[in-house]
């Protein structure tokens, strides 16, 4: 039966687009990383990696070769025979057989001369490297091109699906997930082992095309272990599956059965190698059936996507509760009184005295010139030692609230198993503040001072020309500023007939109304900035999540190309073309 032109403009057009919508969908599963440790999420990733696998590994690379060669992955138990069934299937040795080799080897893939192009590093397996020799790198993939294989057909000898070693074991998933036929081979003993089964329990599941081979067994009881090997195959969903029996034979030096006990599996592959039809079926029905399941474990992994970003959502609010706590701490420890104490509100009553600076500045200057001289005399260097005091004391404060917030969010992280992953993850102790904290306060700090001088200089207007502003200075008024912001409007009792004299003092150089205004900005900008200070502090924390480049929208991504693939697939399947994909 033909395909008319149109029918191959769609099955190409068909054909693109699915191509296209898996590879959209192997870059959503990418961007869909599971890295917290929530609930089983350890069976979750090596699902999405399998799923990721089996797209790079074959649907992939199938779809972009659709006439290459069909893959024919030869697997099963430990000891059915499989390489001297391959050397047989060839008529010379090509692969070892296990009494002749290590159990650690690569793959061997054989195939015709003239269909070498189709297995190159950027064709199915990418991740194996090529080599023209006998190895056991499992990261390799030994090519044999021969004449004994026909053109369209390639043999492939895989490591023992129930190897003592895992990575045998793994290395035999990968190859027969990128078949396109399994030639699956056990023998009389084996026949009935649980973990052959569970391979063919998969490769029914995904419609992937089966033939069975019971190997090693006495001639006068292939009949009826073959009997009750196919009813335990149309049980499992492979009925239709082709079963052949080799019987046992005497094995040559070079590895070899009677080619007599082999010519019906041999025939079988020679006529499938010369029927494009027949070939294009079986990739048909495999591809489309790895897409099928595939497309059908998105969803449990987009879930799982979401679930995460809903975890990470939950630490940052964890962070966000304890450092808005302690920042409220903070900002009410910097404005109440509590810093005036100790050497700060030592150096503050150095220099504001007893009040004979408040009484000479208020007096009428022409009587008391040298009254005031005398009580302004050493008090830049005063002002200069309280300015240092000031940003000592919230320096301190600053730290000691970062100390408090980081040991507090560490432990709120800790009491989930994720939160407590990202900690030990992180570049630097979370548990303790920034390295560079006190750094950063001490040059914040220095900043708002700043800030105060130039405010004091914009806001007094024309009293900067007065002998009053004169005496005091920018520099002692900032101060004052600082310490009348920091007392509060309840100062401890210690502090609080010194801050009444700053008060009188600002009030008395730039007036009462000055004197709130200029309270009012300076307050604001100290909570703005040790505020930004502890924000910072905070970011520490959304970076061991943000450093897994977790999309928002990561699951619903995943949903909509599983769609895609999905609807693409359903359109090929009503579309029915002889030669047409999936």
């Amino acid at each position: 039966m033909s395909t008319s032109p149109r029918d191959s403009e769609q099955d190409a057009l068909t054909g693109s687009r699915m191509l296209t919508g898996l590879v959209r969908l192997r870059g959503a599963l990418q961007a869909a990383a599971l890295p917290l440790d929530l609930p089983g999420v350890a069976g979750l990733r090596e699902h999405r990696q399998q799923v990721i696998d089996q797209l790079e590994d074959y649907v992939i690379p199938r779809l972009m070769s659709l006439d290459a060669p069909l893959l024919t992955v030869v697997g099963g138990s430990t000891g059915a025979g499989k390489s001297t069934l391959v050397n047989t299937l060839v008529g010379h040795r090509v692969t070892a057989p296990g009494v002749l080799r290590p159990t650690t080897r690569s793959p061997v893939l054989v195939h015709h001369p003239e269909d070498a192009q189709w297995f190159g590093q950027d064709r199915l397996l990418p991740d194996l490297r090529r080599v023209q020799h006998p190895t056991n790198d499992h990261d390799c993939i030994q090519l044999v091109a021969t004449d004994a294989v026909p053109k369209g057909i390639a043999i492939l000898d895989a490591p023992d699906v129930d190897s003592v070693e895992e990575r045998n074991r793994i290395l035999a998933g990968q190859l027969l997930a990128a078949a396109d036929l399994w030639l699956f081979v056990t023998s009389a003993a084996r026949y009935s082992d649980q973990v052959p089964w569970e391979y063919l329990k998969l490769a029914a599941e995904r419609s992937t095309s089966v033939a069975l081979v019971l190997d090693r067994t006495p001639a006068d009881a292939v009949e009826t272990v073959s009997g009750h090997l196919a009813r335990m195959m149309a049980s499992r969903g492979l009925k239709d599956s082709p079963l052949f029996g080799v019987a046992e034979g005497e094995v040559s030096e070079d590895g070899l059965l009677p080619i007599g006990h082999v010519a019906e599996i041999r025939s079988w592959l020679e006529a499938l190698a010369a029927d494009q039809i027949a070939r294009n079926a079986i990739v048909q029905q495999t591809v489309g059936g790895s897409i099928k399941i595939l497309t059908r474990r998105i969803y449990q992994l987009a879930d799982a996507a979401d679930d995460q970003l809903v975890a990470i959502g939950d630490l940052s609010t964890l962070v966000h509760r304890q450092y808005d706590i302690v920042g409220k701490h903070l900002t009410t420890a910097a404005t109440d009184g509590t810093l005036l104490r100790g050497d700060l509100l030592t150096r503050w009553q150095e220099f504001v005295g007893s009040g004979e600076l408040i009484r000479s500045l208020e007096a009428k200057v022409g009587f008391v010139r040298e009254r005031l001289v005398n009580a302004i005399k050493g008090k830049p260097q005063q002002a200069e030692r309280v300015a240092v005091a000031i940003e000592t004391a919230l320096e301190t404060l600053v730290v000691e609230h970062g100390e408090t917030a980081a040991a507090r969010a560490a432990v709120a992280w800790r009491a989930t198993t994720y939160g407590g992953q990202l900690i030990d993850a992180a570049s630097e102790d979370l548990s303790r503040a920034s390295r560079d904290l006190r750094r950063r306060t001490v040059a914040e700090i220095q900043v708002w001072q700043g800030e105060l001088q130039e405010l004091v200089r914009s806001e007094s207007g024309d009293v900067r020309a007065s002998a009053r502003f004169l005496a005091v200075g920018v520099r002692g008024l900032a101060v004052t500023l600082a310490v009348v912001v920091l007392g509060g409007d309840e100062p401890p009792a210690a502090a609080a007939e010194s801050l009444r004299l700053g008060t009188r003092l600002l009030e008395t150089v730039v007036g009462p109304g000055k004197a709130g205004l200029l309270k009012h900005k300076a307050r604001a900008s100290l909570e703005q900035r040790i505020g930004a200070l502890l924000a910072s502090e905070r970011t520490r924390y959304v970076a061991p999540a943000d450093q897994w480049q977790l999309s928002p929208d990561a699951g619903e991504q995943l949903r909509a190309a599983a769609r895609r693939v999905d609807d693409l697939r359903y359109a090929a399947t009503m579309h029915k073309s002889p030669g047409g994909h999936l």
